[in-house]
């Protein structure tokens, strides 16, 4: 018990976005895995050795026992819990989207939780409101991965892409933009309004690993590639959201958005060679890889913007 004269301990890494039931098979609503960004993030956060915290929404029945025993869990009320389908074919996957959640809003974070080291902002299905991220202004590092504001889906579920709506509402108070080329339907040029605010964007590249795009002082976009560690894949799921966390932690440890790239590519490529969260590598296995396999960040000499 916690005496009143002691203060709360400080909230490492903050994680806002709602939990997901992921189907294991698209037509059993009854069996699934937890998913969704802040749950593949909580996971990396505790296998990193740092102090996750999770603000979500959730039916009081969900499952929620494969997030680890160190996050903090602020469940706000829900009658229901986002559900996905995720369908991987040749062509790319197929996403259907159930019940989503109620939207999270500023009112629903607690005081106590708004000075955290690391915020990531990890939407799913458009949950997370545009007044949020204003309220984290003294956070060392404010990141999002926009994914869950680029989604619509049908009368039937599916999902597909649509623009960012509220992107000029929570872009300025961005330090980092994580996304995948995925999310911009492989269209390099949709991230150029994004630098008008950002200066740090990363977009991961599936089997090609990533590239760091960082806003020089004279405006101009300094581009590198960062190099994956080969996988064989047995289930992506959640591969953005590792890398992602593990990006983000290792860019506050080390501010070297490079070798944080690097950190998370490794991060993510060994945890797709195992089903859902269970291969998501310690920190000791991240980093023996990487000093038996060294590499120098090449820029790149023709920058897309």
């Amino acid at each position: 018990m916690t005496n009143a004269a002691t203060p709360a301990p400080s909230v490492d890494i903050l994680l806002l976005g709602n939990v997901t039931r992921d189907l294991i098979d698209e037509h059993d609503f009854e069996h699934y895995r937890l998913g969704g960004t802040v749950t593949f993030a909580a996971v990396v956060a505790d296998r990193l050795g740092r102090r996750p915290t999770i603000v979500t929404r959730a039916a009081p029945e969900t499952d929620l026992s494969a997030l680890p025993a160190s996050a903090q869990v602020h469940v706000l009320p829900s009658s229901t819990t986002t559900t996905f389908a995720n369908i991987y074919t040749p062509h790319g996957r197929v996403q259907y989207c159930y019940t989503p959640a109620p939207p999270i809003c500023a009112a629903d974070i607690p005081a106590a939780l708004r000075s955290p080291d690391i915020v990531l902002l990890g939407p799913i299905a458009n949950e997370i409101a545009a007044d949020v991220p204003a309220i984290f202004a003294e956070s060392t590092v404010i990141a999002a991965v926009p994914q869950g504001w680029m989604r619509r889906w049908d009368e039937h579920g599916r999902v597909h892409s649509k623009p960012w709506e509220s992107a000029r509402e929570i872009l300025p108070h961005l330090d980092a933009l994580i996304l995948s080329l995925e999310d911009i339907d492989y269209e390099w040029e949709r991230l150029a309004p994004a630098f008008d605010y950002v200066p740090l964007i990363v977009v991961t590249e599936y089997r090609d690993g990533s590239t760091v795009f960082v806003r020089q002082a004279d405006g101009s976009v300094h581009e590198t590639k960062i190099p994956p560690r080969p996988a064989k894949e047995v289930d992506p799921t959640g591969a953005g959201d590792i890398f992602t966390t593990a990006f983000l932690i290792r860019l506050e440890e080390t501010r070297d958005p490079m070798q944080a790239a690097r950190f998370g590519n490794v991060a993510a490529s060994m945890s797709v060679e195992h089903v859902g969260t269970t291969g998501i590598p310690t920190r000791a296995a991240i980093l023996n890889y990487m000093a038996t396999h060294p590499f120098a960040p090449e820029p790149v000499e023709q920058s897309k913007f």
